[in-house]
């Protein structure tokens, strides 16, 4: 698997993600509509015009799922049991159609379950940057994570 296990992740481990992802105004007006997400500032490019924004905003949800998404394939394909919440979610700065995203994660702690033991628990802290280097995004995410399988090599 690509993921890593419970014992590769050490507090203070930085991911800086590879994979970058433009956001498209059909990402944005697909993903509002998917989740009947009616806000004219995501899909109605007359009413953004006149917001101090001057264009439609990218749906803050989507935003979070594709911060989140870029950072699995370095991280937890393959190796999470469920995600098990996110918290401290901001958005402290506007993303745009036809912005790009990049993504890197910090691992803030790890420690074992307390009900599972061959599993732990590791604390994530993502944070996506558009093509300028503006911090669009961060949250919190806590990851029920696999320990490795016993006899499987490192």
């Amino acid at each position: 698997m690509a993921g890593l296990y419970f014992e590769e992740f050490v507090a203070g481990q930085v991911f800086t993600h590879a994979i970058t992802r433009t956001v498209t105004e059909y990402d944005n007006m697909s993903f509002s509509c998917l989740t009947m997400n009616p806000q004219p500032l995501h899909i109605d490019r007359h009413f953004a015009a006149r917001t101090e924004f001057g264009q439609p905003l990218v749906n803050s949800l989507f935003t979070l799922g594709v911060m989140i998404g870029i950072s699995v394939a370095d991280t937890t394909l393959g190796t999470t049991i469920a995600n098990l919440g996110m918290t401290d979610v901001r958005f402290p700065k506007p993303l745009f159609q036809g912005d790009t995203l990049r993504v890197e994660t910090t691992v803030l702690s790890v420690r074992d379950s307390g009900s599972r033991p061959a599993a732990g628990i590791v604390e994530f802290r993502h944070a996506a940057f558009n093509q300028n280097g503006v911090e669009v995004a961060t949250c919190r995410r806590h990851a029920l994570m696999h320990r490795r399988p016993a006899g499987q090599a490192a």
